[in-house]
């Protein structure tokens, strides 16, 4: 049994909307079934949906949790394959409203298909109580598989919004630590212009405009280098698909491991020496600033996550530094 409690900005609303609303692949005639059986009932009394709903009504709807899933277009999640205590150990800030998570290199942020597993679910197995029958959180912004660091999600419908916008008026700074081959040794903001061809899943960055291309403006800083490669801070000024990778490989200081982007020479290094088969790319720093909305409290509030132990241990043989430790 699923109990659906109506909030103030749901009242006034019919209840077979509410419930189309919430199972949205189920069929009309499907509903109409349910509540003609009482299997749906308004208030524990029965109801044929045209009625106009009240805050603090309350929904039950008698059907299995396998009906309800498969009419939400939903699938068991596989939060079982980690325990509260690892979940919470991913936690880098939470508030009332706010929520971030350090993504594991290798774990998806959203499934791509039901079997698939995801921070998502993640997201989902720890907030199972804090749930609203019409609001199911998620994560509002991804990193690639293989990227690892901050992900941030809102606990409730007012927040998910406002994070919405905060990230569409890129009102949050986010800086990525990642490898690059060759030595740079200043400072600087770039920009150029990215397509993405979709059958690829892949970017081209060029020069000069085109159609389809969109300007892209990345800022990084040289943190230590050895003679073969430098350990950047990036900022992306713009967030486009695989801006990073794409980027830096076309100004020929590729990351270590990107087997899409990377050059093989320099990727065959890693793999031979550290056992690297994927980006050294991770998203470590945020920043809000400039927030107008309900989540303006954020503002000036930094959150950061822990270096990877395997980005440690490649940075460290190769006599480099990690942001706040002392040099080498």
């Amino acid at each position: 049994m699923k109990e659906i409690i109506i909030e103030p900005q749901n009242a006034g609303t019919r209840l077979d909307k509410i419930v189309f609303r919430y199972l949205d692949k189920a069929p009309k005639s499907f509903v109409y079934k349910m509540l003609r059986k009482k299997n749906i009932v308004l208030n524990d009394k029965k109801a044929s949906g045209s009625e106009m709903l009240k805050d603090g009504d309350v929904i039950k709807l008698y059907l299995a949790d396998e009906t309800i899933l498969k009419f939400r277009g939903e699938s068991k999640p596989h939060s079982s394959r980690f325990s509260m205590e690892e979940i919470r150990n991913l936690i880098c800030y939470e508030d009332e409203n706010l929520i971030a998570f350090q993504k594991p290199q290798g774990m998806l942020s959203q499934r791509s298909v039901s079997t698939d597993f995801s921070l998502n679910d993640l997201l989902l197995a720890y907030l199972q109580d804090e749930t609203t029958d019409l609001f199911t959180p998620g994560i509002s912004n991804r990193l690639d598989r293989n990227t690892s660091g901050l992900v941030l999600a809102g606990k409730n419908r007012k927040a998910s919004r406002c994070l919405n916008e905060i990230l569409k008026e890129r009102c949050i700074s986010k800086h990525y630590l990642c490898l690059v081959e060759g030595v740079l040794e200043k400072t600087e903001e770039v920009d150029a212009f990215l397509w993405k061809d979709e059958r690829n899943n892949q970017v081209k960055v060029t020069a000069k405009d085109q159609p389809g291309a969109k300007k892209i403006i990345t800022r990084y800083e040289p943190l230590c280098h050895n003679d073969h490669m430098t350990l950047l801070d990036v900022d992306l000024l713009t967030g486009k698909s695989h801006q990073i990778r794409a980027h830096l490989a076309y100004l020929s200081h590729p990351l270590a491991g990107d087997k899409k982007y990377g050059d093989s020479a320099f990727n065959r290094y890693f793999a031979e020496k550290y056992g690297l088969h994927y980006q050294l790319l991770h998203a470590y720093r945020i920043k809000f600033h400039d927030v107008q909305n309900e989540l303006s409290y954020l503002n000036g509030l930094e959150i950061e996550a822990g270096i990877p132990s395997e980005f440690e241990r490649i940075i460290k043989g190769e006599q480099l530094w990690l942001p706040g430790t002392a040099e080498v």
